[in-house]
């Protein structure tokens, strides 16, 4: 099962007529993963070929007509491909593909009437950073391209440092999260130049190239709404030790299609010092990009607070706009009482505003003529970890000018979609309002009673035209084109199950109360062929949530018809090694009113595992004294404190934790606190200063080149020559390449049989 092919990934057009299906392996090589590699200020590149390292690929690419159920060859791809960031024309008549080559990035243009792709450009791709190509209206493009082929990158042989790393505070302070991958040295610094470096090319609608602007820092463009402007943003000087590349100075101009600049928007500062907290923003100009219902008006968002979340003020942002040609002032129009978090616009000239407050969870819905703010509707107002009451997202369509718009029609009408979760399932939904009126109508929602559908694409509101996806725990997952209007499904593919050994695995959906009456879920698995009488080990996976409130925590977010899916991480193989096997198990810590979800972390990690194990005694099917716990990331982190703090489990598995608070003194997770104003949550946190009292055999795997931020790989390996010095029974894996989850065959199947391995010695054959 680990090495069955999935399901090609989709790329559907928008009239729902013709899709791009991207064939992938399940996995990559460790030869792969072994190329070689820089780390530079939170980037990771591929040096030969100029690629971010670790960028997912496919290997071949497809083309679907979905009105005549036809799989086209795409001719002229190469074989075994390593394609990757497709992305359609505005005609939706052709697309481009780069393909990842040993020594560089090839585009492809592929040509969808004739299915025919072919080479583009004189020169290689650059793909360190995120966007490499754009489509101009014509069906040009710009593509940023290396200079002269080949960077020259630099190691410590070929240049010696000019002097020691020097760095300075004066009296500033400056917290920071442990970022990863930071540039160390001057040959990083030169480096990271080199990788980022590129030449803009602009290719005309008959394919011919020519240099458009020179070399600089590209880090990315947009074209505006009529084509006629691009907005540029350039990295700049001086770098940076202590932050990575998105928080380096960079400048943001306007140009016209020739290249020349039109107006400079934004010139921002390195940005080593932002406020403590989640709503911590920078000053000046962020989020800048244009309105996508006018001809090229930029808007963006200015802190009015500072930036800091913790002043007292009556408005945290400030909305402006700014017309071309930019000849009169930029024009606020908007105040936020909470951070701006995001703005729409509608076919009818109004604006659907986002703001946010991370303290209480709060998010404000709001609807307004930009020129008319004060004639505002709050549509929403709730808790954004409320599933149970979010009314579902806007529907958009594409405008005159080929940008998504929320379609809002003369008589006021918008349409959104939505999960549809439920106290008694989950069913997905399509609502029609009203804005004029307020008035809300169902128009559609799921039948959930014998499979699950998902809602995703709305192809035409108006007309009832809807992607769906269907499944249910045997069938695999499938889109189909279903038609509101005489409620006709059709497929659109036709995915075979890969996954037939876990055929007749019973699923169920545990729902259950912890001691104070919060309520709880897991998602149960039994195997096909057991004998009653027989108790089973168990193995339970978890991943702890914090919320603010026992409503959102104890809402119920599992649906009963789910495929029984096993990625790379899941613990759903070991049902066919004869396990039970909770997996999604709620783990949840509330903090409500002024206090913190940490400061209850103790009590409530332990109320949840009771109540697990007991509504898996409940069964009647569970061997409670054999019962493993496992988790990656912060779920290792779990298990490692549960196994210090209960006798509970038989054995645990921790995948690429964090178990030293220390080491994340300026926060982790979702604790804004840093070490010194909350020592008693960081210390009581902290099974490293725990390892003495480990409860259990655990097992401890990490990536060697783990790069998520707080889980470097020095916390597995300290933790480990800990509880070895203190005698604990414990086993270390460190995956040579591996970063943060895990990507290589043999580096999985490795993790299978480690995992296989630990649970039948510690937790089904216990002693």
């Amino acid at each position: 099962m680990a090495e069955s092919e999935l399901a090609p990934v989709i790329k559907i057009n928008t009239e729902a007529s013709k899709a791009f299906l991207l064939h992938r392996r399940p996995h990559k090589l460790l030869s792969e993963l072994a190329n070689p590699e820089l780390k530079l200020a939170g980037l990771r590149i591929n040096p030969a070929s100029n690629m971010a390292s670790r960028e997912s690929h496919y290997y071949k690419i497809t083309l679907l007509d979905i009105d005549h159920q036809i799989e086209y060859t795409i001719n002229g791809l190469p074989e075994n491909g390593k394609f990757c960031r497709l992305a359609w024309n505005y005609r939706q008549d052709k697309a481009l593909t780069l393909n990842i080559e040993p020594d560089g990035v090839q585009a492809w243009l592929i040509d969808v009437i004739k299915c025919e792709a072919v080479p583009v450009g004189p020169k290689k791709v650059n793909g360190n950073l995120g966007q490499s190509f754009m489509w101009l209206k014509n069906d040009g493009l710009i593509l940023l391209f290396v200079p002269d082929n080949k960077p020259e990158y630099k190691t410590s042989v070929a240049l010696l440092p000019s002097g020691p790393v020097i760095a300075q505070n004066d009296g500033q302070a400056i917290e920071s999260r442990t970022f990863q991958d930071l540039l160390k040295n001057e040959i990083d610094v030169h480096n990271f130049e080199a990788a980022v470096t590129s030449e803009l090319w602009m290719m005309d609608e008959k394919g011919a190239f020519s240099l458009w602007k020179e070399s600089a820092m590209y880090d990315g463009m947009s074209l505006s709404p009529d084509g006629n402007h691009i907005l540029i943003s350039e990295i700049k000087k001086p770098f940076s030790y202590f932050v990575p590349f998105d928080r380096f100075p960079y400048h943001t101009y306007v140009t016209d299609l020739s290249g020349a600049i039109v107006k400079t928007i934004e010139e921002a500062p390195l940005l080593e010092y932002i406020p403590q907290g989640f709503m911590a923003v920078q000053q000046g100009k962020r989020m800048i990009k244009w309105r996508p219902d006018h001809s090229s008006t930029l808007v963006w968002a200015e802190a009015l607070d500072g930036g800091d979340p913790e002043k007292v003020c009556e408005f945290r942002d400030a909305l402006f706009e700014w017309k071309n040609p930019f000849a009169e002032a930029p024009k606020e129009f908007y105040k936020t009482k909470l951070r701006y978090a995001g703005i729409f616009y509608t076919d009818q000239g109004n604006a659907v505003l986002f703001e946010r407050w991370w303290k209480n969870r709060q998010q404000l819905t709001k609807i307004f003529t930009p020129e008319h703010p004060e004639d505002e509707i709050v549509f929403d107002d709730r808790n954004f970890q409320d599933r149970f009451n979010d009314p579902g997202n806007f529907v958009t369509r594409k405008n005159k000018f080929g940008w998504n718009t929320i379609f809002e029609n003369e008589a006021g009408e918008m349409y959104l979609s939505g999960d549809g979760y439920y106290a008694d399932g989950r069913r997905p939904f399509l609502d029609k309002y009203n804005l004029k009126s307020g008035h809300k109508q169902r128009l559609f929602e799921v039948d959930d009673s014998f499979q699950q559908e998902d809602i995703i694409m709305v192809v035409d509101a108006e007309q009832g035209k809807l992607i769906t996806l269907i499944q249910d725990s045997y069938q695999y997952p499938n889109f189909f084109l279903r038609n509101l209007k005489d409620q006709k499904l059709k497929a659109v593919t036709q995915y075979k199950n890969p996954f037939e050994a876990l055929a007749g695995v019973k699923q169920e959906v545990l729902q259950y109360k912890r001691a104070d009456g919060t309520d709880l879920t897991a998602r149960l698995y039994l195997p096909n062929h057991t004998d009653e009488h027989q108790l089973l080990p168990l193995i339970m996976w978890a991943y702890p949530m914090e919320y603010k409130d026992k409503q959102t925590a104890g809402q119920n977010t599992a649906s009963r018809h789910e495929f029984i899916y096993p990625f790379w991480g899941s613990p759903i193989y070991w049902v066919t090694r004869g396990y039970a096997v909770m997996d999604d198990v709620s783990f949840p810590v509330i903090g409500e009113g002024e206090s913190q979800p940490n400061d209850h972390f103790h009590e409530q990690m332990l109320a949840n595992a009771a109540a697990a194990i007991e509504v898996a005694e409940k069964t009647g099917k569970i061997d409670v004294t054999r019962i493993g716990i496992g988790g990656h990331s912060y779920g290792a982190f779990m298990v490692s404190y549960l196994l210090t703090h209960t006798q509970f489990f038989a054995a645990g598995i921790a995948r690429s934790g964090a178990y030293n608070r220390t080491l994340t003194p300026f926060g982790f997770q979702s604790e804004e606190r840093n070490l010194w104003q909350a020592k008693n949550v960081y210390a009581s946190m902290n099974p490293f200063l725990d390892a003495d009292k480990m409860k259990s055999a655990l097992l401890l795997i990490h990536g060697q080149e783990d790069n998520n931020s707080g889980t470097y790989t020095i916390q597995t390996e300290r933790y480990y020559a800990a509880l070895k010095a203190l005698g604990a029974t414990v086993r270390m894996v460190l995956l040579p390449y591996e970063s943060h989850s895990y990507q290589a065959k043999e580096s999985i199947l490795h993790v299978l049989w480690e995992q296989d391995t630990w649970l039948e010695k510690y937790v089904k054959n216990k002693v």
